[in-house]
This record gives C-alpha cells, structure tokens and sequence, in this order.
C-alpha cells in the first residue's frame, strides 16, 4: 500500500528561494505564457460586426439574444472571421443596424 503523503507547511530558506525563483524563470523561458486580452477580429466583416456591437455597448451575448442565436458563440466567430450560415450572419447583421449584401466583384 502506498503511503500516505503529507503536508508540510514551513517557511523557505533563502537558498529554497533562489532556487526556486531560478526553476520559475526556467520554466517561464521555456514555456512562455500566451499573450492575453481580446483577440483581434478578422479585417473586413469580422471588423465591421465588432465595431457596431461595441458602439452599441452589446455584448456577443445581448446580440446573440436579440438576434434569436442560442448561444454567444456565433457572434463571436463571425468577429474571428471563421465559416457561420448566412442566415445567422443576416440576423445578427439587423441586430447591429447593418446590411448584408452581395456586390459584383471588380475585374
């Protein structure tokens, strides 16, 4: 039978510190922490969606809501820019004030 760990709760010394902070350092080094905060939305429609949601002070939930999506999720893969249904993109589009449309590409 395996034994029993326990706890041990005591103050580092000086040399335990450094010691650590030297395996913190290494790690982080090795392993870098991801960048955090929002990501950027896809140029073009994904950047047109997130500007009118935020001048509204909407958030991916309330026009996920209001557009009638079951889930926030939607919205904010129209922002990144990734494949959604038309019929999504055109509610979510009204929610916002905007309109989707086709235009004849340039030669």
């Amino acid at each position: 039978m395996a034994k029993k760990l326990t706890r041990v709760i005591g103050r580092l010394s000086e040399a335990d510190r450094e010691r650590h902070a030297k395996m913190r350092a290494a790690a982080i080094k090795e392993f870098p922490p991801k960048a955090s905060g929002p990501r950027s939305p896809a140029p073009g429609l994904g950047a047109a969606i997130r500007a009118a949601r935020e001048s509204l002070g909407l958030s991916w939930y309330a026009v996920a809501q209001r557009a009638g999506l079951p889930n926030q999720g939607t919205v904010r893969d129209m922002e990144l820019g990734r494949d959604v249904k038309v019929s999504n993109l055109r509610a979510v589009a009204e929610v916002l004030g905007l309109k989707v449309e086709l235009v004849p590409a340039e030669a």
